[in-house]
């Protein structure tokens, strides 16, 4: 049997030695490569051909949910597990909403792992004990229901960044949440203050609230 080919993206040399240590332990498996973050997996990729990419969160020169998202812009049919150290709502949604199929707990047994691996190579999506019930939760209440017509000249990311900040979120959660760098959520909020005619966040948010945004919890 052909074995999965994996690539293991994490800015901590001793963890991505030691999950090459564990995953070379186990049969029908192959680590094809390893990465410190996620502008080498992104260049890595393109030549390993993994089947599956363990992706760290929270690494420098990019984060691994935004080299997710264009991991899989330019190879969709790689399975992405994130494992990270975060077990939180806004990171859990972000990865989906990034792509990923997977999410694994630092920490995790072999066999957590091995699972994850397995299925994600298989096409399906494996998240850990405790999910379910929040992604449940976060499809109930799907971003579509955000007010449209109320800021029609916000784009349609900028409307997030300003519903998040409605629900009081700051500028690192909110990259989190969305899976963006606290760069690019700074550049959204400006284009909001420019585009709702205030001053500052206190008032972008008493405009939103009124609007009928941040209500929800997504």
């Amino acid at each position: 049997m052909t074995p999965v080919r994996v690539l293991v993206v994490d800015d901590h040399q001793l963890f991505r030695e030691g999950v090459r240590a564990l995953l070379d332990s186990l049969d029908g498996i192959e680590v094809v490569g390893e990465a410190a973050n996620g502008s080498e997996a992104l260049a890595l990729a393109e030549g390993a051909l993994p089947d599956v990419v363990l992706m760290d969160v929270q690494m420098p020169d990019m984060t691994g949910l935004e080299a997710t998202r264009r991991l899989l812009a330019a190879h969709p049919n790689v399975g992405v597990v994130i494992v990270t150290m975060f077990d939180d709502d806004e990171t859990v949604f972000a990865a989906m909403r990034a792509g990923a199929r997977g999410y694994v707990l630092k920490g995790a047994g072999q066999a957590d792992l091995a699972r994850a691996i397995e299925a994600v190579a298989r096409g399906e999506a494996i998240y850990g004990p405790g999910v379910a019930g929040r992604i449940l939760q976060f499809f109930r209440a799907s971003r579509t229901d955000l007010p449209v017509d109320a800021f029609p000249d916000l784009t349609d990311r900028e409307r997030e960044v300003l519903d998040q900040i409605a629900a009081g979120k700051g500028n690192a959660a909110i990259a989190r949440r969305l899976g963006i760098t606290e760069k690019t959520v700074k550049n959204h909020v400006s284009n909001i203050y420019s585009k709702l005619h205030v001053a500052d966040r206190a008032q972008a948010m008493l405009r939103a609230r009124d609007a009928g945004y941040g209500r929800t919890e997504r």
